[in-house]
């Protein structure tokens, strides 16, 4: 996994508007959990069985040691997460009211991370490469993101890109489609997906993000996801959960979704694996705290429904 590793404090309640004027407002709960999308994607993966080392960079700070205590705990590999002197973990307060979130980052170390930082050997060894959150470290990692993914391809790895919202409202460049073009899957959201297409739509998203070489699998919140390998579409849908907290799920999906592959399965059925995943982690507070075992995500994904989309 290549990207950020940062801690969240997430602020849950059904009023987080914070009330300026200096007045102090109670909410039911804040927790200091596992954040940033590679990071949580990377203990979601390695509580699916996968072996996975994280690449990263964090602050020589009381927080990067909470994010390298809490990733090993979970059986993450972090030699290669570097950690700055001089430099503060990135942060993320997340407030979340429902269904909806508000999310106010500070980038900190998170974005000094480079291509020179990514061991060779760690791509040489791996069966597969994740890249997540790339508007964050665009201006960083950014520039050597194509070549690293080309070079893990190269040495038998198949790779995804997980490129999440653009704080800046960019959406695009000439580093980034050099970027997808590496990518044999990529795991946008339907909003994220309309917007680095530029579409108006779904389908027309789809036709044009594939047009660019990867496969695409494009997250739909409580209706699944959507598959698009070429020509051929398809919708994967499960029963419905009841979510604690949906901090995290998409990058659980991820998470899912590579194993799957991993494991064999044919786009859709990982798709299936990775609702199932991204479900279950809604059980609790935070984006890792029910991130469920494969036995358990696989037991859901058996209920997954799978339709041809004309």
């Amino acid at each position: 996994m290549l990207g950020d590793c940062n801690p969240d404090v997430l602020v849950l309640g059904s009023d987080v508007t914070p009330a300026f004027g200096q007045r102090e407002k109670l909410v039911p709960g804040i927790s200091l959990v596992i954040g940033g999308s590679a990071a949580i994607t990377a203990v979601a993966a390695a509580r699916l069985g996968l072996s996975v080392a994280l690449a990263a960079a964090v602050g020589a700070d009381p927080a990067g040691r909470f994010m390298l205590d809490q990733l090993a705990g979970e059986g993450v590999d972090v030699s290669a997460v570097v950690v700055r002197d001089g430099m503060p973990t990135g942060m993320t307060v997340a407030l979340s009211q429902g269904e909806d979130r508000a999310i106010l980052t500070a980038l900190g170390a998170m974005a000094s991370l480079t291509e020179a930082d990514i061991p060779g050997v760690l791509l040489g060894r791996a069966r597969h490469v994740h890249a997540s959150s790339w508007f964050l470290l665009e201006d960083s990692l950014g520039p050597g993101l194509a070549g690293l993914l080309s070079a893990a391809r190269t040495a038998g790895a198949t790779t995804s890109l997980d490129t999440n919202w653009d704080p800046a409202g960019r959406w695009g460049g000439e580093r980034l489609s050099a970027a997808i073009a590496q990518a044999d899957v990529l795991l946008p959201n339907e909003a994220e997906a309309l917007r680095l297409s530029g579409a108006s739509g779904l389908e027309a998203a789809a036709a044009a993000l594939t047009a660019a070489g990867p496969r695409l699998v494009v997250k739909l919140g409580e209706r699944g996801a959507l598959c698009a390998d070429g020509p051929a579409r398809q919708r994967v849908s499960l029963p419905p959960v009841v979510p604690a907290d949906a901090t995290g799920a998409g990058d659980c999906f991820n998470a899912g979704v590579i194993a799957g592959l991993l494991g064999g399965l044919p786009l859709s059925q990982a798709a299936a694996l990775g609702c199932a995943v991204g479900a279950l982690s809604t059980g609790a507070p935070g984006g890792t705290a029910s991130c469920p075992d494969i036995n358990a995500a696989a037991k859901l994904a058996r209920q997954a429904s799978v339709t041809s989309v004309p």
